[in-house]
């Protein structure tokens, strides 16, 4: 496994834009081989120094995340990771979770992911979903997309609050009015609710 873990660094390594190639690795190894030994795969691939293997690693876990060990080692582990590109695959990951068990579902461990004191794991959710209102559950019921992003219009992260603002932004394409309404509602008070208005507002005439 080690000498696996090896060959991806060399084959990774030169990869420095875009994810495809890990993202298409990490699927060939989970439906090539059973869960046990794909997650210990994850793991170590997780702990390389080498960013892409990381990458790698996290899309693997995305693919395991039914498992409650991968999800919270993915919402407190993963989340700290100081790689911006890791943070990207980590929402691409947070998706395929709740892809894997329904979003509707899901929606206890996204409002759950949505309070935590990280910011990396609340964007994981808001970005990991875009455009949310494509989704299942949330195609039907958009205000619930709406309600859940917009609690995070006053969110203490810049990367949160941006994510924030363009994924309200991608749901007023097919839902202007509903995005108008929630908009109409906001005291714009502070530069941090402002940013986000700016954002969301951004295709509403």
């Amino acid at each position: 496994m080690n000498e696996y873990i090896s060959s991806l660094k060399e084959e990774f390594s030169l990869i420095e834009h875009g994810f495809k190639e890990e993202e298409m690795k990490a699927l060939e190894d989970y439906k090539s081989n059973d869960n046990q030994y794909t997650k210990k795969l994850a793991l170590l691939a997780y702990k390389s120094n080498v960013y892409q293997v990381r990458m790698y690693g996290v899309f693997l876990l995305g693919h395991l995340s039914d498992d409650d060990e991968i999800l919270t080692f993915m919402r407190d582990e993963v989340s700290k990771d100081d790689n911006w590109r890791v943070q990207e695959v980590l929402a691409k990951a947070f998706d395929e979770f709740c892809k894997k068990i329904g979003y509707e579902k899901a929606l206890p461990i996204i409002d759950e992911w949505l309070k935590n004191n990280n910011p990396n794991t609340r964007r994981a959710v808001t970005e990991g979903l875009r455009i949310w209102t494509s989704r299942p559950y949330f195609k039907d019921n958009p205000n619930e997309a709406i309600r859940r992003i917009a609690a995070l219009k006053e969110d203490t992260s810049e990367y949160v609050r941006k994510s924030v603002g363009n994924a309200l932004r991608d749901i007023s394409k097919k839902f202007p009015e509903l995005i108008k309404a929630e908009l109409c509602n906001w005291k714009l008070e502070s530069k941090e609710i402002n940013q986000v208005y700016k954002l969301a507002s951004k295709l509403i005439s």
